[in-house]
C-alpha cells in the first residue's frame, strides 16, 4: 500500500468510458428523481421564486451553507432542466471522473492495474454511487468526494511542502463549500499518513486540510449543530452513531432494497440483513488474515469517510459515496495479499453490490419516466382547476411515495404555480384525479 505506482493513463480513461457505459439508463432518465430538483429549478426559472446567488453565499449562518453546490445547481438548472438527458449526462460524466481519480490515486498507491480498474468499476457501480451519479440532488457529495481524491493524489506526488499545504488547503476549502461533509478530508489524509508509512507528503497534506477545516468549524460549528432543523432526518445524536455505522456496513449487499433509510432497527428482523450481516463478517475476517493492520483500516478508513453523518437521524445513499471509495479501494489493495478463500469472499461482496447498483439505476429510471409525465399534468390539473387543493391518488399505492416526493413542496412547475394547490390523497379517499401507473392523470369517476 506505500508504493508510488504509476498515474493510470489509459486505465483511468477506460474506466471513465466503461462508467458512462454502464449507466446509460442515469443519462437516457427523462425525468427527475425527487422534489428538490423540481423546486430548484422553480428557484433558477421562475421570477416569482428566483433565489439570490449573491444571498446563497452571502448567509453563512444558514444549516445548509453549500453556495458553491446551490450556485452551481441554479445555473445547470437555467441552462439544462427542460434538457434532462444533457443534465444527467453531466452527473454521470461527473461521477466517472471521480471513477478515474480513483484508478489512478489506486495505481499511485502501487497496485497492478486489474485491482484497480475493478475497484473503480464496483465502486461507480454501487448504490451509493449510482444514486449520487443519478439524482441531481447530489452535487455536493459528487463535489466534495472529487476534492478528497485530488487530496489523495496531491499527496502521493511527494511535491513541495508550501504547494500540498496550500493544494490540501484549497481543496478542503471548496469540499466545504460544496458540503459539510468534506469536513473528513483531514481524517483521511491523516490516515493515509498513519497506513502508508507515515510519509511526509500526507502529513503535509493533513496539516493543510486540517487548518482549513479548523477554520471552518471556527465559523460555522454553532450553525451546523444548533440552527433549528425544519425536517427530522438532521437532528442528530451521538447515540445514533452504532446505528448509523451498522446500516452503511449492511447496506451494499442488500440488492433488493433501494433506500438505506430506515434500514435499522425496523429491520433487524428480516433475513436480508441478517444475510448482509454474515457478508459484512465474512469480509472483516478476510481483511483480519491479512493482519490486523487491515481490519483496523477497514473499519476506521470507512468511518472516517462517513465521519459527521454517521451522528444523524437517518442515513441516505448519497451520504455513503465516499465510503463505497474508499472500501472499493481498500478491497483492491487487499487482493494481492489474500489467498484463493479471500479473493471469493471479495468478489461475492462486489457482485452483490454492482447488482445492488444495478438494481437501484433501474429504479430511479422508472421514477424518472413517472415524472416526465406526472409533473406535466399535475401543472396542467392545476391550471385548469376551479378549486383547490387539486385532489390526486395513485392507482397504485405502491407508488404513492414516487408521487409523494414529486408534489412536495413544488414552488412551480414551467411558470404553473403549485405549493398548497395540490394534495396527495390516500389510494381509496376521494379525488380529482387517478394517477395512473405511467404516471398520466385521469379524472376521477
Amino acid at each position: 500500500m506505500d508504493r508510488k505506482g504509476q498515474a493510470g493513463g489509459w486505465p483511468a480513461i477506460a474506466v471513465a468510458l466503461a462508467v458512462a457505459l454502464f449507466q446509460l439508463p442515469l443519462i437516457l432518465n427523462p425525468g427527475y428523481f425527487s422534489h428538490d430538483e423540481l423546486q430548484w429549478a422553480a428557484h433558477a426559472t421562475d421570477p416569482a421564486f428566483a433565489m439570490s446567488v449573491e444571498g446563497i453565499w452571502r448567509d453563512t449562518q444558514i444549516f445548509q451553507y453549500r453556495p458553491l453546490t446551490f450556485s452551481l445547481w441554479i445555473w445547470l438548472s437555467r441552462l439544462l432542466f427542460d434538457q434532462p438527458f444533457a443534465f444527467h449526462a453531466v452527473l454521470v460524466a461527473w461521477g466517472a471522473l471521480n471513477a478515474a481519480m480513483l484508478t489512478c490515486l489506486l495505481r499511485r498507491f502501487g497496485l497492478a492495474t486489474r485491482p484497480a480498474v475493478a475497484a473503480a468499476l464496483v465502486f461507480a457501480m454501487s448504490a451509493f454511487a449510482v444514486q449520487t451519479h443519478g439524482w441531481i440532488g447530489t452535487i455536493g457529495d459528487l463535489s466534495w468526494v472529487s476534492c478528497a481524491l485530488l487530496a489523495g493524489l496531491l499527496a502521493q506526488r511527494d511535491g513541495a511542502r508550501w504547494a500540498l499545504v496550500a493544494g490540501s488547503g484549497a481543496l478542503t476549502a471548496i469540499a466545504l463549500l460544496s458540503k459539510e461533509a468534506g469536513i473528513v478530508i483531514p481524517a483521511l489524509t491523516a490516515l493515509g499518513w498513519l497506513m502508508l508509512g507515515r510519509r511526509p507528503a500526507w502529513a503535509w497534506a493533513t496539516l493543510g486540510s486540517g487548518v482549513v477545516a479548523a477554520l471552518y468549524l471556527g465559523l460555522r460549528l454553532d450553525a451546523i449543530l444548533f440552527t433549528p432543523r425544519t425536517t427530522t432526518n438532521y437532528e442528530w445524536s451521538a447515540w445514533f452513531v452504532p446505528l448509523r455505522w451498522a446500516e452503511y456496513q449492511l447496506f451494499p449487499p442488500m440488492a433488493t432494497r433501494a433506500g438505506i433509510t430506515g434500514l435499522l432497527p425496523e429491520g433487524f428482523a428480516s433475513p436480508r440483513v441478517w444475510f448482509a450481516g454474515l457478508v459484512w463478517l465474512a469480509m472483516a475476517w478476510t481483511f483480519w488474515r491479512a493482519g490486523a493492520r487491515w481490519l483496523l483500516a477497514f473499519v476506521l478508513i470507512g468511518a472516517a469517510a462517513l465521519g459527521p453523518v454517521l451522528i444523524l437521524a437517518e442515513s441516505a445513499n448519497q451520504y455513503g459515496y465516499g465510503f463505497a471509495a474508499a472500501i472499493a479501494g481498500l478491497g483492491a489493495a487487499l487482493w494481492s495479499r489474500t489467498d484463493r478463500t479471500g479473493r471469493i469472499v471479495l468478489v461475492l461482496a462486489a457482485l452483490l453490490s454492482v447488482w445492488h447498483g444495478v438494481n437501484v439505476m433501474r429504479r430511479m429510471h422508472e421514477v424518472g419516466e413517472l415524472q416526465s409525465r406526472f409533473s406535466p399534468a399535475m401543472a396542467q390539473a392545476v391550471s385548469a382547476a376551479d378549486h383547490y387543493p387539486v385532489r390526486l391518488r395513485a392507482l397504485d399505492p405502491g407508488q404513492h411515495w414516487i408521487y409523494l416526493r414529486l408534489s412536495h413542496q413544488i414552488h412551480s412547475y414551467h411558470g404553473v404555480a403549485i405549493g398548497d394547490r395540490v394534495q396527495l390523497v390516500a389510494s381509496d379517499a376521494p379525488a380529482d384525479y387517478v394517477i395512473g401507473k405511467d404516471g398520466a392523470l385521469t379524472p376521477a369517476r
